[in-house]
This record gives structure tokens, C-alpha cells and sequence, in this order.
């Protein structure tokens, strides 16, 4: 068995995927959204299977929320699993 068989049959058995995924996605937000939103993105987090992002620009805010759904594909295909189900800009 290689190193990453072991590690996902670790994180699978520990059921820690999800949680891996999550901290993936808000580590990664800068590369999957692009550094324009990420200079004005001032918190990311998740709960409940929900995105939370804090943003410092109403514009931005209103552009992203007319497109929440489009964020939300454009993450999970990140991902690769059905991890975000609903973003929240706030």
C-alpha cells in the first residue's frame, strides 16, 4: 500500500475527508477565486455545510450573491465531492 492509499484510508476510516476538504477550501480561496476577490475577502469559514465569506466590498458582494450557485459548482468541482451547499456573503 503506498503512503497516500494509507493516508486516505486513514482520513475515510477517522471520517476526516469533509473536514480536510473544508480547510482545503478556505486555504485555497485565493487560487479558486482569484487574487481581485481575495484582496477583498476579509473571512472565509464554513458551518453546517454552509461557505460563510466576509467581504469588504458591496459591489463585489452583490456581483458574488447574483452568483452563489456558480461559486458554489466552481468549489465543489475544486473539491471534487458535494461539499458546499450554499455560500453566504456577508
Amino acid at each position: 500500500m503506498s503512503l497516500k492509499d494509507g493516508i486516505q484510508a486513514l482520513l475515510k476510516a477517522y471520517r476526516l475527508q469533509g473536514k480536510m476538504n473544508e480547510v482545503y477550501v478556505v486555504s485555497s480561496w485565493e487560487r479558486i477565486m482569484g487574487r481581485a476577490v481575495a484582496l477583498k475577502t476579509q473571512e472565509v469559514y464554513f458551518r453546517n455545510g454552509k461557505l460563510f465569506v466576509r467581504l469588504t466590498s458591496a459591489p463585489l458582494k452583490h456581483e458574488l450573491f447574483m452568483a452563489k450557485t456558480r461559486v458554489a459548482e466552481i468549489i465543489n468541482a475544486e473539491v471534487g465531492e458535494a461539499l458546499v451547499q450554499e455560500v453566504v456573503f456577508l
